[in-house]
């Protein structure tokens, strides 16, 4: 083996090792960020339904609340209370931060950031804390952090004040 293929294969080497070590520092980034799926996994499971995106939205069971039924028709429910009290926000603005925040799952409960060691965990769909929630809570909608419908409208009121609309916002709020 000659000086130059050594270096080579050395170089190759610490190549394969700085490419390990870079995907190994991008999954402690991951993991430390904490995806919404891992998020949703600490809340208590219920049965629910998360409806695949399409113009046949799943019926939702009737109920006072809106706390069964579908994602598709939570946002549905939102947007129609948004839309009469003039609140911003488009159907794929809401669901994409659903889907990041909670993985829509309506339980979903934050217990590690800095809210929850401070005694106010972010709770449901769009991860609200309960200050947050009932300073922008939408008459109409139940008093409740974790009701589907009073926590996606309560979360694009609060981001129609600070970001002009849910659709402005594109990570954590």
């Amino acid at each position: 083996m000659t000086a130059i293929t050594a270096t080579r294969r050395l170089a190759r080497l610490r190549t394969i090792a700085l490419t390990g070590i870079a995907t190994t520092g991008a999954a402690t980034v991951a993991l430390t960020l904490m995806p919404a799926s891992a998020q949703a996994a600490e809340a208590p499971q219920v049965a629910h339904s998360v409806a695949a995106v399409s113009s046949d939205s799943r019926a939702d069971s009737s109920s006072a609340t809106g706390a069964t039924g579908s994602l598709d028709g939570w946002i549905k429910k939102s947007l129609a209370v948004m839309k009469e009290k003039g609140i911003p926000g488009s159907y794929d603005g809401l669901r994409r931060n659903i889907m990041r925040e909670s993985g829509g799952n309506p339980n979903a409960q934050n217990n590690w950031d800095v809210n929850a060691q401070k005694g106010t965990p972010s709770k449901g769909l769009l991860q609200v804390i309960e200050p947050t929630f009932n300073a922008y809570h939408v008459a109409g909608t139940p008093q409740s952090v974790t009701d589907p419908v009073a926590n996606i409208t309560a979360a694009a009121n609060y981001a129609a004040q600070r970001y002009g609309s849910i659709d402005n916002v594109n990570s954590a709020y």
